[in-house]
């Protein structure tokens, strides 16, 4: 949860490191640092943002060809100066180090270490690592050799960058369940955490495996396999020509990225269901050559994910159980890993992650295989990632970037995803007409479009962001398919204004919650026109009588009337079983406009980052 950028080049690299810092801010804000050659190992540190570091490098007028620099989510110590990264040690050769992941065993390293002489500046896990090379250093041949048998010895995830002062021609990085790739140049080599952090400067990519330990120079790179501090002999990895732009990572007209992700929906959903748009039927081969024999095989689901790609699965779970007539179970990735569940050969995992290298989700499904699970399916974001590459299907939802801290797009896409999945699953068992799939086709066709209608509400829903912005508690109330909705819209309202919210299956609101409503809770509720919503409508005249005030986001044909303590919001139509996903975007919008008048900070909101790619 931390990012990563290295850079040795012809040119000056600093502007590189910094750029590359700033888009890279998402993952990590609370400190930021940069080393680089310079007479020296150079560094500098700063508690706060990417901004603050910038100002001292303009202040002490920075400049190098070679450097690594790191942008902090803090675990072990404070964010202060002295735990940003890098993290030196100060040996016969001075080493530094920024590292992306958590080492298990620092405590048991930190005091093996002391032993020898070392002395710790910091209180992190990172610390060990640096010194633990410049103690291997003593005795072997080299840098490289040195981290080899460093990285041999830590439990738990890491990506390292690393740089030696009496040899700076060269930067070594290593990956173990941490992201990190290479970047390569006409005029020099460089180093990220994310593809997004070099757009600026080049689209050639290579994509480290774990295990992998490259060196870098100026004009040439190299990368060994490291197994039990053993190199192997140089290997290739595949050299892949990113397709993103850097306008893809730029904010463009709007205020903040989460506002442009929330408006790039209709688009996002356009490009994932694209290739589904013109044709005449939804085939298992959208999910790889082998989907057709797998999904024969598959007398249930389980679903593995985190915060909102886990209400994703709630969402499919309903579909899966109504439409394919197949039993779902959905888990939260954190707990499922520590549970000893019992397992059917013939149960698809499916795993649902944005950035597809969420360390939950990734140890998770690892333990499902453990257990006997034969067959898995990743829906991701990004083609790239360690969940794409670990499971026998996947589906790319191809929202694009996703920058802001609290997911949008991903979100919608990974429902727009899921749905598919669930309709090619139900065909394979008869559970589907064709007369109904072509009715399917129809509405995913029209779904941008609903997308884009659904947005034009923006301004009724600033009004209510007014009052809502004064409120210190909040609940979310929805029925059946949509109580997942109303737990994503608590969380988006968490996440970025601070405020407390909770969500509840609406018949649950007698059986507790019921006791917190009066006029300082406002009650938001999604009342779409299904089934349930008369029962929906007893629910909220539990609120009314109580004195509760009611948000209510409705379909244009539920009847349900304004008045005094109770507001309505329209959406222009009902989307049958695409409703989840349109009534979606009210509940960020609603989020994001009470943040801004709030006044917090939108994209990075307090304690969060946007990839967890720690435990």
């Amino acid at each position: 949860m931390c990012g990563i950028v290295g850079a040795i080049a012809e040119k000056n690299i600093v502007p590189v490191l910094l750029d590359g810092l700033f888009c890279l801010e998402y993952r990590g804000y609370d400190s930021a640092g940069l080393v680089i050659t310079n007479n020296g190992l150079q560094r500098l540190r700063t508690a706060g943002r990417v901004a603050e570091l910038e100002k001292k490098v303009v202040e002490q007028k920075t400049n190098g060809f070679a450097g690594i620099a790191h942008t902090r989510w803090a675990t072990h110590g404070e964010p202060s100066e002295r735990n940003a990264h890098p993290h030196l040690s100060s040996a016969e050769s001075k080493i530094a180090v920024v590292h992306n992941g958590i080492i298990e065993n620092h405590e048991i390293m930190r005091k093996r270490l002391q032993v020898e002489g070392f002395r710790f500046d910091s209180d992190t896990d990172t610390e060990v690592i640096a010194h633990l090379i410049a103690f291997n250093l003593r005795k072997s041949d080299g840098l490289l050799r040195a981290v080899s048998l460093a990285i041999s010895e830590l439990q738990g995830a890491y990506a390292i960058a690393v740089m030696e002062e009496n040899h700076p021609e060269r930067i070594i990085v290593a990956r173990n369940g941490a992201p990190l790739l290479l970047g390569l140049g006409e005029q020099g080599n460089y180093a990220a955490s994310d593809a997004s952090a070099l757009l600026k400067t080049t689209r050639s990519m290579i994509y480290l495996e774990d295990g992998d330990i490259a060196e870098l120079y100026k004009d040439r790179y190299a990368i060994f396999e490291c197994r039990n501090g053993d190199l192997s002999q140089e290997i290739k990895r595949p050299v892949h020509h990113s397709d993103l732009t850097s306008d893809a990572i730029d904010m463009g007209p709007y205020a903040h990225f989460m506002q442009k992700e929330i408006f790039e929906q209709p688009s996002a959903v356009a490009n994932t269901l694209e290739m589904v748009l013109n044709a005449q039927a939804i085939l298992p081969g959208l999910f790889g050559s082998a989907a057709e024999r797998i999904f024969s095989q598959t007398k249930g689901l389980l679903i593995l994910a985190c915060g909102t790609s886990y209400h994703a699965g709630l969402v499919a779970r309903y579909w899966l159980e109504t439409i394919a007539g197949l039993p779902c179970t959905v888990e939260i990735a954190s707990e499922y890993r520590y549970r000893n569940p019992i397992a059917d050969a013939h149960t698809l995992v499916v795993g649902i992650s944005q950035s597809g290298e969420t360390a939950d989700t990734l140890a998770a499904m690892s333990y499902a295989k453990a257990l006997g699970h034969l067959h898995s399916l990743a829906i991701c974001n990004v083609a790239e990632s360690a969940l794409i590459r670990q499971t026998d299907l996947r589906f790319l939802t191809r929202a694009g970037p996703e920058i802001g801290v609290a997911s949008t797009k991903a979100f919608t896409t990974q429902l727009a995803s899921l749905l598919l999945l669930t309709i090619v699953l139900a065909k394979m068992r008869n559970k589907l007409s064709s007369e109904k799939e072509t009715a399917v086709i129809a509405a995913l066709r029209h779904l941008p479009a609903a997308l884009q209608s659904t947005l034009q509400i923006e301004p009724e829903v600033q009004e209510w962001a007014q009052r809502f912005s004064e409120k210190r508690h909040a609940l979310f109330l929805g029925r059946g398919v949509h109580y997942p909705i109303a737990m994503e819209g608590a969380l988006k309202l968490k996440e970025i204004s601070y405020i407390h919210a909770e969500a509840y299956a609406s018949g649950e609101l007698k059986h507790g919650p019921l006791a917190l409503v009066d006029r300082e809770m406002p009650v938001v509720a999604i009342a779409p026109n299904d089934q349930l919503l008369s029962k929906l409508k007893s629910n909220l005249q539990e609120v009314h009588a109580r004195g509760g005030e009611l948000y209510v986001f409705a379909d244009a044909d539920t009847q349900i009337e304004e008045s005094n303590q109770l507001h309505v919001i329209r959406l222009a139509e009902h989307a049958g079983i695409l409703s989840p996903i349109l009534h979606t975007l009210p509940l960020q919008l609603l989020a994001y406009h009470v943040a801004l008048v709030k006044g917090t900070d939108v994209d990075k909101p307090r304690n969060l980052a946007k990839a967890v790619t720690v435990e």
